[in-house]
């Protein structure tokens, strides 16, 4: 079942990526004067939110199809709760990203700081959404 396999993939992609943000690039950005972490975060969020979104989206098509061909409910389980990162960014993670985009770095300060220590507890959600559906498309998998 390539498009099974296909959407393993790409959810392992997204899990892995999310909890390098959380435990590898996260520790060493908290590491940095304030200016500094904030100048990091945004570039690094720029250039995350495409890979991530497009690996959910792609998982979640790739599922589906996996679903469709086998009618395993497995499949579509795994892809919906890859998709399920859309929702949980724009519910709960935008405010905070909207908020920290529109600070100057110039103006960053110690709460600027907390609010990208709150970010990473937020984006921590998107890491088990990601290990979660890499575990049940596996699992889709082994069926």
């Amino acid at each position: 079942m390539l498009a099974g396999q296909l959407a393993l993939i790409a959810a392992a992609l997204f899990a892995g990526a999310a909890l390098f943000v959380n435990v590898a690039e996260q520790p060493a950005r908290l590491k940095l004067d304030d200016r500094a972490m904030l100048i990091e975060w945004k570039a690094s969020y720029d250039r995350a939110a495409v890979m991530q979104a497009s690996l959910a989206i792609v998982g979640f098509l790739l599922g589906t199809l996996a679903w469709w061909q086998t009618g395993l409910w497995l499949w579509l389980i795994g892809a919906l709760v890859l998709l399920a990162n859309w929702p949980y960014t724009l519910l709960c993670i935008m405010p905070v990203n909207r908020t920290l985009k529109a600070i100057d770095p110039a103006n960053a300060d110690a709460q600027t700081r907390t609010l990208i220590e709150k970010w990473n507890g937020l984006h921590a959600g998107r890491t088990a959404l990601g290990f979660a559906s890499a575990a049940i498309l596996l699992w889709a998998s082994m069926s």
